[in-house]
């Protein structure tokens, strides 16, 4: 379904970022089904972890609340089992944490409930070529790799290369949520647009609005929203009118034909 969703989209994809387990234990299928129900295109489920690299001070507060709330990966497989939606589905997380699961075991079960790709910041691409791309490859699990404004045009060549999916462009080098502007990486996205790569390109990063959302859009298939969301969400009293709100106030719910 991922790939199927760049190759056949006919207007910008919108990717959602939440973390599992949050805002309560047993929030997640609520959250995807809103989402679904919202028009949003794909989810990025994220995996909470104790010792964030590149998650700013929104997410890793809500990381932080979802596992005194009692989140466990086996707890996160469980509850997309119990979900129905038909989304296209990532998983962000730091490669530590599914070493500790077992990497074969963590690919079976992103198998088992339709998980297609994850984000593993730390986990060096040498090192997956080298030791874990036979098993991720084995259960058709897809590496989505990163780069940024100082990844050399070199090293986005071979990003591009041991990429399957999609490529995940950060749109500044700070971590998330800083609120910078998207506008400030402008000629970095023009450059990446105007190398003509094999896979398509999601921005990521300080997107918080539909300006920014369309923005970022201009020069990929599509925007990745974390922080904003997760703000959004924050202490909420009904968590699927203010996702929908939210999700309203990036885009209009598209038209089923």
């Amino acid at each position: 379904m991922l790939k199927e969703l760049f190759k056949n989209r006919t207007s910008p994809l919108l990717n959602i970022y939440f973390t599992a387990g949050y805002p309560n234990i047993d929030s997640m299928p609520k959250v995807l089904k809103t989402l679904e129900e919202a028009g949003v295109d794909m989810v990025e489920i994220g995996m909470p972890y104790s010792d964030p690299l590149s998650d700013g001070p929104t997410i890793q507060k809500s990381s932080e609340i979802a596992l005194k709330n009692g989140i466990t990966t086996d707890l996160i497989f469980k509850q997309l089992a119990e979900s129905d939606s038909k989304m296209p589905k990532v998983m962000m997380g730091y490669f530590n944490a599914v070493y500790q699961y077992g990497v074969e075991k963590f690919c079976q079960k992103c198998k088992e409930n339709n998980i297609e790709g994850v984000i593993l910041p730390d986990l060096p691409i040498p090192v997956y070529q080298e030791k874990y791309k036979a098993i991720f490859d084995q259960y058709g699990i897809s590496p989505i790799f990163l780069v940024t404004p100082e990844t050399s045009d070199e090293r986005i060549r071979y990003i591009d290369d041991c990429s399957s999916a999609f490529i995940y462009a950060v749109s500044s080098s700070s971590t998330t949520g800083k609120g910078t502007g998207i506008k400030s990486a402008e000629s970095y996205l023009k450059k990446l647009q105007a190398m003509q790569l094999k896979h398509p390109i999601l921005v990521g990063f300080n997107i918080s609005t539909k300006e920014d959302f369309d923005f970022a859009c201009q020069y990929a298939s599509g925007g990745i929203i974390g922080s904003a969301f997760i703000k959004s969400i924050s202490g909420t009293q009904s968590l699927e009118k203010d996702i929908q709100t939210f999700i309203q106030s990036i885009r209009p719910k598209k038209q089923k034909l």
